[in-house]
């Protein structure tokens, strides 16, 4: 899953980044309203956490615009303010969840987490065959037996999951598996699926990723 910040105090910003990174997401930063906006405009987040109070362009017109151009990604609104009205007005120009600063990072983690359920009928759970892919614990097993993968490969799994049947491209998956810094032409999206074979099929024989030549990968049941 791939989240934008946009938040302009270094220190608070690379917090969140490192934060979100270590709990499998993959993260884009913004520090000043036009860039977040543009970064917004072009990529295809699965969450946004915004600040409100950022130079060049203010985070109420950054939620504003973004929902204007029809975009909409869940967001998070992150600010010192804590009054009635400002929540208010946040809300009201479109924002799903307000966390007023000082925070903790759990709540804001669970906060996203949650926008990422909401209105989708996103499972914590998800089961394929006898692969069972725990969402909340990041956790993995198949036919009982626990299976250990790094922070990216079970961020591609739960992205091949959460597509169960799905034949999804190498673009889809460089667009919500990685940030903006991946290099499109290198191969590392195929390292990372033979990564996943080595562990979540070749040990149990009946094979559940399967590709298909040409346009992508689906995580399937059924050949």
């Amino acid at each position: 899953m791939r989240v934008l910040v946009i938040e302009d105090e270094l220190r608070v910003r690379s917090f969140l980044e490192r934060g979100l990174h270590e709990a499998g997401f993959a993260v884009d930063v913004a520090g000043d309203g036009e860039t977040g906006l543009r970064l917004a405009l072009v990529n295809p987040y699965d969450a946004i956490v915004l600040d409100l109070m950022l130079p060049k362009r203010d985070g109420l017109s950054v939620l504003r615009e973004l929902r204007s151009a029809g975009r909409a990604t869940p967001v998070l609104v992150l600010t010192a303010r804590d009054e009635v009205d400002d929540r208010v007005r946040g809300l009201d120009a479109g924002a799903d969840d307000y966390l007023p600063k000082p925070f903790a990072f759990a709540e804001l983690l669970a906060r996203v987490r949650a926008l990422l359920r909401r209105g989708t009928a996103r499972p914590s759970l998800i089961e394929v065959e006898d692969l069972r892919i725990d969402l909340l614990a990041r956790k993995a097993e198949r036919a009982g037996t626990k299976i250990d993968l790094t922070q990216k490969e079970f961020a591609l799994l739960e992205y091949l999951a959460r597509h169960e049947g799905e034949v999804v491209t190498r673009t889809m998956i460089s667009e919500h598996v990685w940030d903006m810094n991946f290099d499109s032409f290198s191969n590392v999206i195929d390292v990372y699926i033979r990564y996943l074979r080595r562990k979540i099929d070749e040990p149990f024989g009946k094979k559940l990723i399967h590709t298909r030549r040409g346009v992508g990968y689906v995580l399937s049941a059924t050949p």
